[in-house]
């Protein structure tokens, strides 16, 4: 059964092979154990409590009159996990039930004072496709980014891990809400998603200001060496993003500490990637000011006290929303 939410794994399930090898990736039903590190969260970031939930803000865009956004946590809701704890899950994954889901989007729109507003989730599949608001429709539209010059719209990505990234454009009042997996980062989706506002609705890429939320973490995000090779053919800073520079051809190290025989040594331990500092360099490369790219530094996988991880969690992670949209205007 697909589920329709965002993690590290694919939406099946199914580990890719990128990151299967990863010691961090648990097959459902095998979480592990959840942190309890309260995270430490710096201006311009804030936790503000609303009906009973708590929402990740930033500062520069909560001072914008027209503008509602925000950052879900776990913290409250509907849904009923197998420990007993209740939490805030946004998405409709197969242990939680649709209408606990339905409940705490209502609560998560009510917290942004957003009832007035059109949730637009997508379906998401790890793309570089960006949608256009309006149209909407009843079933969500295939893509992993939206954008949209009008009110009345609350665009919205789910996460898990991968990275939220919401933009606004203060003077066309153009947002747009981003899903980046690794998948959508080898893609250039942020990057893309900055040249459909300038082509759509006349932004000018220095007036932008992002805000990228939680996500995984380049402690926490073990990847296959292959995705070295991937990634440094497509970017020329791509080896900045990795801890190590490391393709899985040189020699195994590790063979000659034991005794095995051979076809029977174990695997080159993997690399770790830096899912958000890959984008924020997309960012700049797309003609954002370093001024107006603001990330909160937060790691999901570290901090399962506030937010999901499908890395640590597996089957029984929730799902974020990071969510911006125009108020309607008052007559």
């Amino acid at each position: 059964m697909r589920v329709n939410g965002c993690f590290a794994c694919d939406y099946t399930g199914r580990m890719p092979d990128a990151v299967k090898s990863s010691r961090l990736c648990r097959q459902p039903g095998k979480p592990l154990p959840p942190t309890r590190r309260a995270p430490r969260i710096e201006a311009p970031w804030s936790l503000r409590a609303s009906r009973g939930v708590e929402v990740l803000e930033l500062a520069p865009l909560r001072d914008l009159a027209w503008l509602v956004h925000g950052f879900s946590t776990r913290s409250g809701g509907a849904s009923v996990l197998a420990s007993g704890q209740r939490v805030l899950n946004l998405g409709f994954t197969e242990w939680d039930k649709p209408e606990a889901v339905r409940r705490n989007r209502g609560t998560f729109q009510s917290a942004l004072g957003a009832d007035d507003l059109t949730l637009v989730p997508l379906s998401q599949f790890h793309s570089a496709v960006v949608r256009s608001v309006p149209p909407v429709s009843d079933r969500p539209s295939k893509g992993d980014a939206s954008a949209t010059d009008k009110a009345g719209f609350l665009l919205a990505v789910q996460t898990a891990d991968c990275v939220p990234i919401l933009l606004v454009d203060p003077e066309t009042r153009a947002v747009a809400a981003i899903h980046a997996g690794w998948r959508g980062t080898l893609a250039r989706i942020a990057e893309k998603t900055v040249g459909q506002m300038r082509m759509r609705f006349g932004s000018n890429p220095k007036d932008l200001i992002a805000a990228m939320g939680p996500s995984i973490g380049a402690c926490c995000y073990e990847v296959g060496t292959e995705l070295v090779t991937m990634f440094t053919s497509r970017f020329a800073d791509a080896e900045e993003w990795f801890d190590e520079l490391r393709t899985g051809d040189e020699p195994n190290p590790l063979q000659w500490l034991n005794m095995r025989p051979p076809g029977h040594q174990p695997p080159p331990k993997n690399v770790r990637l830096d899912l958000p500092k890959a984008n924020r360099a997309q960012l700049l490369a797309a003609g954002l000011g370093e001024k107006n790219l603001y990330s909160s530094g937060l790691c999901t996988s570290c901090h399962t006290e506030l937010f999901f991880s499908y890395r640590r969690e597996a089957g029984q992670s929730g799902r974020l929303l990071a969510a911006v949209g125009r108020k309607r205007q008052r007559r």
